[in-house]
């Protein structure tokens, strides 16, 4: 691998700020290095280096002029496809959409081009981002580059495909039931859910939340005093703070934090993943915490409900689409989504209802908590060909029960690199802080990773 392409974003950052290193040159490097891994990834989509190379071009004139935009001019970044760019279609994910250009830029987008950063490309993700998988009706199937084998997971899959092969220090990806922890869980990149409304997204949609995905805790925090500046187009957007998101000073000393083992439904913990998580519980007890264990917050009613009013409202999207192109859909999505038919309204409303049950439970836990330590996901790693962990359009959600509860809470949450299973693959721990914790969060996020020393090798592309 290049030097350049181990650099943190305030390593690459400071070269700027001494010149002894342009935009221009280091996009060129991550341009031969997305050459080498992508056809093997099939990480991008709408992949524009021409594009790329004018935006460093122009902001290696900035920094010669000192007159840089903001703190990631310069820094390459890819957003995930379903964040709206202007003038580029929105596919979501699948070959049924008609490819109509956006008309603005949507928040994320926005905030990144305010700011100098180098948009490169989107990512992939499944049909809807109703997956947690790399599969889809439209795009490339993406691959975990730990083992491309296996499935980098979603539904920001290509994000997460992007930021394991060294695409660069960020990517942005979106999370509604944990599309950003569990895919960095399985590429053994730092994904971070703020709370609800920390970061504006449009369009808006219960428990649907937006985060960086990096190799290391402080890109992410980098990254946040850009993407959580206020955007009017999100009604639950979060006022402007003032925080200091690179403070990472913590004492765990007295802290009660659980350990959550299981999720109370869904597929089985991996041995593997539980001793790693049980292990890094013990760092956090050795540095001072007091680790209590906790029970599941989520049931099956929660669970099932929720899947019921994800059902109904996804059959109302697209019940009136032309047959012809609701065909394109993805077999697995189109089969799950049939079942949304017959649902009734009251039964679609029970079910909306399951997620303020969830809320309910998390916010007992956390009266009683000051922080949450859990596996992210429960396997260690599936197929690259399957629609999800189960493969199973019947069971499509067994895998989200460490993850989804916190989306419903409004709560902030992480997954972090804890080891690697005996097959080479990443695991994830998932840290859950307070609604509103963020710097919680990454303040122990952070400590973890300065306790293991985090990943210091990342995967390369097949020798040839």
């Amino acid at each position: 691998m290049h030097d350049l392409l181990k650099l943190t974003i305030r390593e690459i950052l400071s070269l700027y700020t001494a010149k002894k290193l342009s935009p221009s040159e280091y996009w060129s490097v991550i341009e031969d290095r997305v050459t080498a891994f992508e056809p093997h990834v099939q990480a991008l989509y709408l992949y524009n280096p021409e594009s790329a190379r004018a935006q460093a071009g122009a902001s290696t004139d900035r920094w010669m002029r000192g007159e840089t935009l903001g703190m990631l001019d310069g820094i390459p970044v890819t957003l995930k496809e379903l964040i709206a760019t202007k003038g580029d279609p929105v596919p979501l994910g699948t070959a049924a959409v008609e490819l109509v250009p956006a008309a603005e830029d949507a928040p994320i987008a926005a905030r990144m081009r305010e700011d100098g950063a180098v948009i490169f490309a989107k990512t992939t993700c499944p049909d809807y981002g109703m997956l947690s998988s790399g599969l889809s009706s439209f795009h490339h199937l993406s691959r975990n580059p730990w083992d491309l084998t296996q499935n980098p997971g979603g539904s920001s899959a290509g994000a997460s495909a992007a930021g394991a092969a060294s695409f660069g220090p960020l990517h942005i990806g979106t999370d509604i039931g944990g599309s950003v922890r569990l895919p960095a869980g399985w590429t053994g990149l730092f994904g971070f859910k703020p709370s609800h409304g920390r970061i504006p997204v449009d369009p808006f949609f219960v428990g649907r939340c937006a985060g960086p995905m990096t190799r290391c805790v402080e890109d992410s925090a980098i990254s946040m005093a850009t993407l959580s500046r206020p955007d009017w187009r999100d009604g639950t957007s979060l006022p402007p703070n003032d925080f200091d998101w690179l403070d990472f000073d913590i004492d765990v000393t007295g802290m009660k934090i659980g350990l959550m083992l299981d999720a109370g439904i869904g597929l089985p913990v991996d041995a593997e993943v539980r001793d790693a998580v049980v292990a890094a519980a013990k760092r956090f007890e050795a540095a001072g915490a007091e680790i209590i264990p906790v029970g599941p917050v989520l049931t099956r009613v929660m669970l099932d409900g929720l899947d019921n009013f994800w059902r109904s409202r996804f059959w109302g999207d697209i019940e009136k689409m032309p047959e012809e192109r609701r065909a394109l859909i993805l077999p697995y999505i189109y089969q799950w989504a049939e079942g949304g038919t017959y649902i009734s309204g009251v039964e679609a409303v029970r079910g909306f209802n399951q997620t303020i049950e969830m809320r309910k439970a998390c916010g007992k836990l956390f009266s009683t908590a000051d922080a949450v330590l859990s596996p992210t996901n429960p396997i260690v790693s599936y197929p690259a060909e399957w629609a999800s962990p189960t493969n199973d359009p019947a069971r499509p959600f067994e895998h989200i029960g460490f993850t989804v509860p916190w989306n419903m809470s409004e709560q902030s949450a992480a997954s972090i690199n804890c080891g690697f299973s005996s097959s080479g693959m990443p695991i994830g721990l998932q840290i859950v802080g307070p609604r509103f914790g963020d710097l919680l969060v990454l303040k122990l996020s952070r400590a973890f990773e300065q306790w293991t020393g985090g990943i210091s090798h990342w995967p390369e592309p097949p020798a040839i």
